[in-house]
């Protein structure tokens, strides 16, 4: 059995999947037409959000304690 991730890696998985879900969940009803109000710039900023905390836990997971 492997040892569990440091709990500072735990965390920045947490946030990266948050992020994700969030993303898509916005990107996917604002294409249904559902969310039409929700501007592009802030779908930009989610989506670079989501990139910048999966390179953070990339990085992250990758480190040698």
């Amino acid at each position: 059995m492997s040892p569990l991730p440091p709990s500072e890696t735990l965390i920045y998985a947490y946030i990266f999947a948050i992020t994700l879900a969030l993303t898509v969940m916005i990107y996917l009803l604002r294409g249904f037409g559902i969310l039409t109000f929700i501007p592009g710039g802030f779908l930009l900023l989610l989506i670079l959000g989501s990139i910048g905390t999966g390179i953070v836990y990339g990085v992250q997971k990758t480190r040698r304690y």
